[in-house]
């Protein structure tokens, strides 16, 4: 199979790597608008040719748009007007403006609304590895819409991939990000500038700061370029996770201030049901 791959970052890049690595991609052409990242994709081996979206489109066998998922918005339509046998899947964290942009387009059957769901705080070409996916959740959103053998085949790409299919609707994968993904990295960003603006001592950081602490904030290196437009895309559903995260941290705030420790005991308690759940998923 020959693929492109539109986003030659963290998720592109790794899955370009792990599909060549599988022998299922015997050639990978590259896009992506940063010329840095093109040049770095080719000495790093992600990518064998960088060519324009159209050149890549007409090239492949297999389109994955990993830029932001703004951009994927912009792009699916685009590439799907010019699509015959081939098949597009996106990998973005947000699906319903995806799912949006193409619904209606006569080749809509040729596309796959697919999310990965590994990631790290790192970004670009050189963040990507061939050991990334392997043991992980990937969300096919709304199958029934796309064409038999493209869904057959872009689940075959991640199994290869070594992730396991998870289906459901975009909306309601929409919600069940924003819960389980987004609310952690806005956690991270506002901590790590809480700590910047009360704690003026940046070697006390460096000193001080545990494991715990570095795992927490951890997120807060990730990229805005990516995750700005998760956030607007997600507008709703990210609002609805913070409204209830800052109604949690005020039931600590206000257990601390009058020194409730009985209810603070009790909430820590109930939070540590999550142990439960986390541990269920590793079993």
């Amino acid at each position: 199979m020959k693929i492109a791959v539109v986003g030659l970052g963290l998720i592109g890049g790794s899955m370009a790597l792990v599909l060549k690595q599988k022998g299922f991609a015997s050639m990978v052409y590259g896009v992506d608008r940063k010329e840095d990242n093109a040049r770095k994709a080719l000495e790093l081996g992600i990518a064998d040719e960088i060519t324009d979206l159209d050149q890549a489109v007409a090239k492949s066998d297999v389109i994955i748009l990993s830029a932001p998922v703004s951009a994927c918005a912009i792009l699916l339509p685009q590439v799907l007007d010019q699509v015959t046998h081939q098949i597009v899947l996106d990998t973005g964290s947000t699906k319903m403006s995806v799912l949006d942009a193409a619904k209606g387009h006569p080749k809509r059957g040729r596309y796959i609304a697919t999310h990965p769901m590994w990631g790290t705080e790192f970004s670009g070409p050189e963040a990507a590895t061939n050991d990334a996916f392997e043991g992980r959740a990937n969300v096919i959103c709304n199958a029934t819409e796309s064409d038999k053998d493209a869904l057959e085949l872009t689940e075959k790409i991640y199994k290869l991939l070594g992730m396991y299919n998870v289906y459901m609707n975009g909306k309601d994968h929409d919600i069940h990000v924003a819960y389980v993904s987004h609310i952690s990295h806005i956690t991270s960003f506002a901590l790590a500038n809480t700590v910047l603006e009360k704690e003026r001592e940046e070697n006390a950081i460096f000193e001080l700061a545990s494991a715990g602490f570095e795992s927490t904030v951890r997120l807060a290196k990730s990229s805005p370029a990516m995750w700005m437009p998760i956030f607007q895309q997600n507008k709703e559903n990210v609002l609805d996770v913070l409204n209830e995260h800052i109604t949690q941290l005020r039931k600590f705030k206000s257990c601390i201030e009058k020194e409730n420790w009985t209810y603070l005991s009790e909430l820590m308690e109930n939070a540590n049901k999550i142990r439960n759940v986390l541990d269920r998923k590793g079993s």
